[in-house]
Parts: C-alpha cells; sequence; structure tokens
C-alpha cells in the first residue's frame, strides 16, 4: 500500500465522517436527507477507489446498486416532502412549510 493509497483513504473517510456528523447534528429533515445521500456518493467514491486501486471489475455491480439507491432514495424522500406542503387555505396560493424568505422572493419584494 503506497502513501497514495493512505491519502485517498483518509480523505474518503474524512469525507465520511463529516456526512455522518450532519447527519447525526441535522437539523432538519432535508439536511439529514442531503447527508444520506452524500454518504451514499461517498461510499460509491470509496468503492470505485479500492476498485481501481485493486484493479478488481468485482465491484462494479455494487457500484451499481449503491448509486441506484441513492437516487431512488432522493426522489422519493423529495416527494415526500413535496406532498407534505400544503396549500394554505387563504388562496392566495402560497405554499405553506416554505422559508419566509423564499416567499418573499415568489412575490417579488
Amino acid at each position: 500500500m503506497t502513501a497514495l493509497d493512505v491519502a485517498l483513504y483518509l480523505l474518503i473517510g474524512g469525507g465520511a465522517l463529516l456526512a455522518l456528523v450532519r447527519l447525526a447534528r441535522g437539523p432538519s429533515l432535508l439536511d439529514r436527507v442531503v447527508a444520506t445521500d452524500t454518504l451514499l456518493v461517498i461510499i460509491s467514491a470509496g468503492l470505485a477507489v479500492h476498485a481501481a486501486l485493486q484493479r478488481d471489475p468485482t465491484l462494479v455491480p455494487v457500484l451499481v446498486v449503491v448509486a441506484l439507491l441513492a437516487f431512488v432514495g432522493s426522489v422519493s424522500v423529495a416527494r415526500y416532502v413535496g406532498g407534505m406542503l400544503l396549500r394554505s387555505a387563504t388562496g392566495d396560493g402560497r405554499d405553506l412549510g416554505l422559508p419566509v424568505a423564499a416567499e418573499q422572493r415568489e412575490d417579488g419584494s
């Protein structure tokens, strides 16, 4: 194992650790979803680096599964959160749950 191998594994491990910290701290559901997606990307990058360094093509199906899991998970949570945004009863068309700054930008103010 060369110094480059160790440096690559340390950088990937550091990124995974930071993603786990964001996953644990939150504070919102969307922060945790982004942290989970980032962690899955880091895992697939780590598998790709390991496969490249070891010249092992048997990890390619695992990479495909992890990438599909990340994509399907992100889309599912986005649809779930999108369904949670309810139209307000006043009829002005604003979504409840959006930050005040986002609502102000939509109005042009």
